[in-house]
C-alpha cells in the first residue's frame, strides 16, 4: 500500500525569484508606471485602483517597505526555500503529486478544466519564451521558472496518475486527463517552480494536478477542493505499489494585495487540521493571486492524517497601498 507521508505549502511568486532592489519595480507595475497596469482587487474581491488601496491602507504599511526590511524578508524566504528543498531530498518520496494551476499556459478559453490530472510519461519545461524587448529584472525573475537553454523532460509518475483518474472517477469526481501538453510553452510556473527551486539534481517524478483557480466560471470551490485532497489521499492509499508519495500545494497565499488576517487564519486552520474553516473560505475572497490558497486547501485535505511540523509567514509588501504576496512555507508529515 502506498501512503502520503509528506505534505508540502510553498509560494512561487516572482517575488521569489527576484532581487531585494527589484521589488519596487513590481510596484511600480502596480502603480502603473509602466506600460503594463496590473488588475488589482481589494481584500473582498472587489475591483480597486492602486489609490483606492492606498487610500484604504494601514499607515504602517510604508514603514514596511523600507531596503532593509525588503532585504530581510527576502532572505527569510530564501532560508525557507532551502529548508523545503531539503525536506523533499530527505523525504526517500517514490513520487510527488504537485497541485498548482496553469494560468492560461497550456489550458485557454477554448477549453479550460476546473480539475486536470496529466499522466504523461514525462512533462517538458521550456525555456522562458518573453518578447526580447522585456526589462532585465523581470526577465530574470521568470526565467527561473524555466530550463536555461534547453528545453527538459522531467519524470512523471503515469502509473499512479492514472490510477488516480480512476479512483477519483469512482468517487464522482468528473475529471479532466491530458497525456500531452497542448502548447509548446511547458509546464508552466507552478510546476516549474519546484522543479527549478525545490528538487534537487535528480527530480521525484510528479503527478500534476492542476486547478482552474483563477479564471470564473468554473473555479472550484474551497469545499470541493478540500474533498479533493481527501480523495487523493484514498486513491494513494488504494495504490497497491509500495510507495511513499508526497503532495505539494504550489502557490499563493494572499496576493496582489496582501490580507494578513486570511493568510494567518489558512495557516491556523492547516495547522489544526481545521476542514470547516477551509471549506467556508468565502470565494470572493479567493480570486487573481489569491485563487492559489485552492491549492493549499486541497494539499491540507490529503495532508489532515499528518501533523505540521513548521510554517513559515513572510508578508512581502512591496507598496504602501499593500501590494505585494503574503509568502508562506509549511510542512506536514
Amino acid at each position: 500500500m502506498a501512503d502520503i507521508v509528506l505534505a508540502i505549502g510553498s509560494s512561487h511568486s516572482p517575488m521569489l525569484n527576484s532581487l531585494a532592489e527589484d521589488h519596487v519595480r513590481h510596484a511600480e507595475i502596480d502603480q502603473g508606471k509602466t506600460g503594463w497596469k496590473r488588475p488589482l482587487l481589494d481584500k473582498n474581491g472587489r475591483p480597486a485602483t492602486y489609490d483606492e488601496l492606498l487610500s484604504r491602507a494601514d499607515p504602517h504599511i510604508a514603514d514596511l517597505i523600507a531596503e532593509d526590511i525588503i532585504a530581510g524578508r527576502v532572505s527569510q524566504c530564501r532560508e525557507a526555500i532551502e529548508r523545503l528543498k531539503t525536506t523533499i531530498g530527505d523525504a526517500a518520496l517514490d513520487a510527488l503529486i504537485i497541485v498548482g494551476d496553469d494560468q492560461h499556459k497550456q489550458f485557454l478559453d477554448d477549453n479550460l478544466p476546473a480539475m486536470l490530472i496529466y499522466g504523461g510519461h514525462t512533462i517538458q519545461n521550456n525555456v522562458l519564451q518573453m518578447p526580447s524587448d522585456s526589462p532585465d529584472w523581470w526577465q530574470r525573475a521568470r526565467a527561473q521558472y524555466h530550463e536555461e537553454t534547453t528545453a527538459r523532460d522531467y519524470p512523471v509518475d503515469a502509473g499512479l496518475a492514472r490510477h488516480m483518474v480512476e479512483f477519483l472517477i469512482g468517487q464522482d469526481f468528473d475529471l479532466s486527463y491530458s497525456e500531452i501538453l497542448p502548447r509548446d510553452h511547458g509546464e508552466g510556473h507552478a510546476f516549474g517552480f519546484v522543479h527549478r527551486r525545490l528538487f534537487g539534481e535528480i527530480p521525484i517524478p510528479i503527478v500534476p494536478v492542476v486547478l482552474n483557480t483563477y479564471f470564473a466560471p468554473n473555479q472550484p470551490t474551497p469545499r470541493r477542493c478540500y474533498a479533493l485532497g481527501e480523495a487523493i489521499r484514498a486513491a494513494v492509499e488504494a495504490w497497491p505499489e509500495r510507495s511513499r508519495v508526497g503532495i505539494l500545494a504550489s502557490g499563493g497565499l494572499s496576493h496582489f494585495t496582501i490580507d494578513e488576517e486570511l493568510d494567518r487564519q489558512i495557516l491556523d486552520a492547516c495547522r489544526e487540521a481545521d476542514k470547516d474553516v477551509l471549506c467556508a473560505l468565502p470565494a470572493n475572497k479567493l480570486n487573481s493571486g489569491s485563487s492559489e490558497i485552492r491549492n493549499w486547501i486541497a494539499a491540507a485535505g490529503a495532508a489532515e492524517h499528518l501533523t505540521t511540523q513548521w510554517q513559515e509567514y513572510v508578508p512581502c509588501y512591496r507598496s504602501a497601498a499593500g501590494t505585494g504576496c503574503g509568502m508562506a512555507f509549511a510542512v506536514w508529515s
